[in-house]
């Protein structure tokens, strides 16, 4: 996919802060945040075409959009994130809501309903969770019965009920996943339909500003020609098909509101004065509550990228992966969020400063698009599922990878990464020997460790280049020491955690699982943490100067 050029790409982004700057401020926000309030009026400027046109960013250009990238996009959503996550979520909900009709959508369906949500700015809702079916879609019972004329599906009459819906109150477009005989299938129904019944908003505890609600359908009838590609039972097939590419930009969410929410901290630390000097200088305060949550979030940001750089070269798929940066950024933007209140102390408590409210608002993308167990498990069945056909060398083999990359880029921490991911490997054979995969809380420890070494392993890669894209604010030395720095903890941890798994649910010899994992060398390669700590945090006090 070809997308958009840098210029191009620029500017859209440069609009969008103009626009948020005149339009929604943080006073406004605030108030929009107390009140529960969905700013529609906001919303729909920020489609019009002659003012931002947001929406035609994901639009392919024959039905009038842009034609933006998976790269482009995460660029916009990430961006929206620093602005407000509920009104990112209102837009991503549309970008959402258009999934199954660009993916499973006949052509004539394409042409008529993505050209009129292009020039139309519809909202869109995406009209798949249940009050008893959440991250499980196959356990929806929402149905769709055939209406019969002469032998011929004429249309459909959908019941049922969804909740926690984007755009669920003021939606233009619903896509509803409903189950017929032949399996489960997206329907295309509009605003008004006779029939539908919105709920009132949910009261929510962040992302205030988006409109959530549910909805109720009693016989709401579909004509045939809005069954999303015409056939019955694709339904499942078509929403697991963008998982790669949706929970990607749920990761830009929670990459974007990390970075505001330390941004903000680090400002916050070089006004104020402790004991003589400003809070940035105390090695105490910046290595505690900063250095770490920058570095997870550049190491979540060079993972983000790789995998849109795969799906932009025509990869498909990469549900694993998708997953991966999901509930990398995610948990790693809550926890940015919740230091940056810590730092900035009483005032960080308090909703005249932001770090509290992105906190609440960050909070969510560890929920919607599939929670985050069940990123852990998705990870881990499917890297289980490698283990087993590469013959116990999945991981055994990509460490290899990087103690080669170790031999020509010495100092981006690959030689860590390698022992982090041959101790995984050795891991997954430990838990295979003993059968503790039978174990749930097992098969969600080995996810979170799968996905902490392939973070690790691709920051890695990417701190190995000769040349860093316009994303990266750090010059070599820095980012490199990230690099360093987030391949000592996450080997670390998979180190100790992995003894923790494997003796904690089955049986062994410690030492000699300690010896099988290098735990001693692991231990060795944490040298120079702190002078590694010492420059980015240097380095981050210089690229976000307060003025």
């Amino acid at each position: 996919m070809v997308g958009l050029d840098s210029d191009t790409r620029e500017m859209i982004l440069e609009s969008l802060n103009d626009f948020a700057a005149r339009h929604l401020p943080f006073d406004y926000l605030l108030e929009l945040d107390k009140n529960g309030e969905f700013p529609e009026e906001i919303l729909r400027k920020m489609y019009d075409p002659e003012i931002l046109g947001l929406h035609l960013v994901l639009m392919p250009e024959e039905y009038g959009g842009f034609g933006g990238s998976t790269y482009d996009v995460y660029r916009l959503c990430e961006a929206l994130a620093r602005i407000d996550l509920g009104i990112a979520t209102a837009i991503f909900a549309t970008f959402l809501g258009t999934d199954p009709i660009r993916v499973g959508g006949t052509e004539e369906q394409k042409n008529k309903w993505m050209t009129k949500i292009a020039d139309e700015g519809a909202l869109v809702a995406y009209g798949a969770t249940e009050p008893d079916a959440g991250s499980d879609l196959g356990a929806s019972t929402t149905r769709a019965e055939a209406v019969m004329e002469n032998d011929v599906i004429t249309g459909y009459r959908i019941t049922g009920t969804k909740q926690w819906i984007s755009n669920g109150g003021l939606a233009d477009i619903y896509l509803i996943l409903a189950r017929t005989p032949k399996g489960f299938c997206w329907f295309i129904m509009e605003k008004g339909s006779e029939g539908l019944s919105i709920n009132a908003p949910e009261d929510k505890h962040g992302i205030r500003a988006a409109n959530t609600a549910a909805f109720t359908m009693d016989n709401v009838y579909v004509p045939a020609d809005q069954l999303v590609g015409e056939k019955e039972g694709f339904g499942l097939m078509q929403a697991q098909a963008v998982f790669g590419y949706t929970r990607l930009m749920v990761a830009a969410f929670g990459l974007g509101g990390g970075w505001d929410a330390i941004e903000r901290a680090i400002k916050y630390s070089q006004q104020r004065i402790q004991a003589g000097g400003p809070l940035s200088e105390k090695q105490g305060y910046t290595h505690k509550l900063i250095v770490p949550y920058a570095v997870r979030l550049e190491a979540s940001k060079a993972y983000i990228e790789e995998i849109a750089a795969r799906l932009d070269g025509g990869e498909e798929g990469l549900q694993t992966e998708g997953a991966i940066a999901k509930y990398l950024a995610t948990e790693t933007g809550n926890a940015a969020a919740e230091a940056a209140i810590q730092a900035l102390g009483g005032y960080g408590y308090t909703r005249e400063y932001a770090v509290e409210k992105i906190k609440r608002d960050v909070r969510i993308t560890m929920i919607y698009e599939g929670t985050n167990e069940i990123m852990e498990m998705t990870i881990a069945r499917n890297r289980w599922q490698n283990h087993l056909k590469s013959r116990e060398t999945y991981y055994l083999e990509l460490s290899r990878n990087l103690a080669e990359l170790h031999k020509s880029a010495p100092d981006v921490g690959a030689g860590t990464v390698s022992l982090a991911l041959a101790a995984l490997n050795s891991i997954f054979a430990n838990c295979r020997a003993q059968k503790l995969t039978r174990n749930q809380h097992v098969l969600f420890k080995l996810g979170e460790l799968a996905a902490l070494a392939e973070t690790s392993m691709v920051f890695s890669q990417s701190a190995a280049k000769e040349e860093y894209n316009e994303t990266v604010k750090f010059d070599t030395d820095t980012w490199r020491a990230m690099s360093r720095t987030y391949a000592r903890e996450t080997a670390l941890k998979i180190a100790l955690d992995g003894i923790h798994i494997v003796l904690g649910a089955g049986t062994g010899n410690s030492s000699a699982l300690e010896q099988t994992m290098k735990v001693s060398e692991i231990l060795n390669s944490q040298r120079g943490m702190i002078a590694d700590m010492d420059l980015i945090s240097k380095s981050l006090n210089s690229v976000f100067r307060s003025k």
